[in-house]
């Protein structure tokens, strides 16, 4: 298989020979800088005792409960247990899922977002699968779309709302649009819905609600991913589910009993734990609320999402931009390029929204100052 480099390997090469006059900060990758909650790191402290005992590939009752009633608490949807699996993280599903959905199929096609988060296309190339780029331009104001013949090609969707990393989240008739066409055109529909639990004021809808809510109330060909990496500050836990459509759970259950991808159980208490947690995760919320305001505010002619922690800027030429400001302000980001095929994501760099207020402040403070001189300059 030839997988491309990931952006970060690509990021490393390209400012190695740079020596940066101050030292700055790094607004690469979307990890939380905030600690994540005590009542975490006790659950995951108190049952070490628990390694002793080999994990289940189907994950305990209790973690799966407690999704279950992340689901019915945030989504208002009450799912089966057999329409929800708990996942090592959401990385390693969308990497395998494709490859089990469409081993059977010849010449198979998998359509996603462009730019995009990079395990995305590798799942395709390791599939065997033909790619379908969705561009996300400010023109379609970053929302992915299929033509009609794409729509009867196509044999996996993968849609990412919220979005990363432009922001950019489907409206619940947007999503009900999608799921009419999954039935219609008969593919598979996967929302990855990491940051679901990250925005301003109103939260987003996930692709369970529209498909309910068009009377698709067992979900065929639906599928949500979702995980606690973000709501929690805790991607250390990798702890994810995937929820839907059971015929399609059903089979895919008995192909995780051979990935060798059971979650310690020690690490099943603690995610249930946040899975359950409503009050950290919103004092969490409102810390990324709290930056997103700042970003709004020191760069007010940006279009800025009121979800997902990323500011998706545009630059002009993203790797001289990169380049330059490391070397000038020390401050890291990610050139758009890096996250897109076919020109997607060229002219903008993704900024992670992801320390504290003060700390984040002075860091978008100096961007925008340089981004000012920088433009002049051309």
């Amino acid at each position: 298989m030839n997988f491309q480099p990931y952006p970060f390997e690509r990021l490393k090469n390209l400012i190695a020979p740079i020596t940066p006059k101050k030292e700055g900060l790094t607004l690469t990758i979307g990890e939380p800088q905030f600690p994540t909650p005590a009542t975490i790191q006790d659950a995951l402290k108190s049952h070490t005792d628990e390694l002793r005992y080999y994990p289940k590939s189907i994950g305990e009752d209790y973690l799966k409960n407690a999704q279950i009633g992340f689901v019915q608490s945030r989504f208002g949807i009450k799912l089966a247990p057999n329409e929800l699996l708990p996942t090592f993280g959401t990385r390693e599903v969308l990497f395998n899922f494709p490859q089990f959905l469409l081993f059977d199929t010849p010449n198979p096609t998998i359509a996603h977002p462009n730019p995009f988060y990079q395990i995305y296309e590798g799942a395709a190339k390791a599939s065997r699968a033909k790619s379908i780029y969705m561009h996300l331009e400010k023109s379609n104001d970053f929302k992915p779309t299929l033509s009609l013949e794409q729509r009867k090609q196509v044999d996996l969707v993968i849609l990412n709302s919220p979005n990363n990393p432009t922001g950019a989240t489907l409206t619940l008739e947007e999503l009900q649009i999608w799921v009419r066409w999954a039935l219609e055109y008969d593919f598979v529909l996967l929302n990855d819905e990491c940051y679901s639990d990250i925005y301003q004021t109103t939260p987003p809808h996930s692709i369970l609600e529209a498909s309910y809510g068009i009377g698709n109330q067992d979900f065929k060909n639906i599928l949500a991913l979702n995980s606690i990496s973000k709501r929690s500050s805790a991607p250390g836990l990798r702890s994810g589910f995937i929820a839907g459509d059971s015929k399609i759970l059903k089979s895919y259950q008995q192909y995780r009993t051979y990935l060798g991808c059971a979650i310690p159980n020690p690490i099943q208490r603690a995610s249930a734990t946040a899975w359950e947690d409503r009050i950290e995760s919103e004092n969490i919320r409102k810390k990324y609320a709290a930056n997103l305001k700042i970003a709004q505010e020191i760069f007010p002619d940006t279009p800025i999402a009121p979800y997902t922690f990323y500011l998706w800027l545009f630059v002009g030429k993203d790797i001289e931009f990169t380049q330059k400001l490391y070397e000038q302000e020390g401050i890291l980001v990610l050139p758009g390029s890096f996250l897109g095929r076919d020109g997607g994501g060229e002219g903008y760099v993704r900024i992670a929204l992801v320390y504290e207020e003060s700390v984040l402040k002075e860091a978008l403070k100096c961007i925008a100052s340089f981004l000012n001189s920088y433009l002049k300059g051309k």
